[in-house]
């Protein structure tokens, strides 16, 4: 018993991130997209909209959820072109990903991660109440309950609602 724990321990060190990956959606890997988006709030995995929504939340950048997050072209464009060959509909090796692909309106442009169908539904059984509260502050901010999303892990094992605990589907 102790020589599978420690075998499991290991791998889960020697293997890092990839010990929780392809599950959910890929981890971020620029690092100007790190600098510039991440710097201000949690680095929203590009599988996690489709290439429209980053297209069109890049291209209206001066009025970024009720701030001016501009950038000169050359790093807004470099940026872009990461989010959208990583979109949701570029990454459907991800669980996560998948799903968010399949349950989007391709003729509709989703403003928000907190829009997405997939993310609406998956959220369908909390009480609004515990979403709306101060510690949360709304399904944007993922990490106030997702402890893995950072890595790109979403799963229900990593998840401990503020003021109610571990969430059980």
């Amino acid at each position: 018993m102790k020589k599978t724990i420690l075998l499991l321990s290991l791998a889960g060190v020697c293997f890092g991130s990839s010990f929780f990956s392809r599950g959910d959606v890929a981890p971020i890997n620029n690092e100007l997209y790190k600098k510039e988006c991440v710097s201000c709030h949690m680095g929203y995995q590009p599988g996690l909209l489709p290439s429209k929504s980053w297209t069109y939340m890049m291209n209206n950048l001066e009025h970024h959820f009720g701030t001016d997050a501009s950038l000169d072209k050359v790093d807004r464009d470099a940026i872009l072109k990461y989010l959208t060959a990583n979109a949701s509909e570029n990454a459907t090796q991800y669980k996560r990903s998948a799903k968010i692909t399949a349950s989007v309106d391709e003729s509709k442009i989703y403003k928000s991660i907190s829009e997405i169908p997939y993310i609406i539904q998956k959220h369908r059984k909390i009480d609004q109440k515990l979403i709306n509260q101060k510690d949360v502050g709304g399904l944007s901010k993922c990490m106030a309950c997702h402890t893995t999303a950072d890595k790109g892990v979403y799963g229900d094992d990593y998840i401990k609602i503020p003021n109610y605990g571990r969430w059980d589907d």
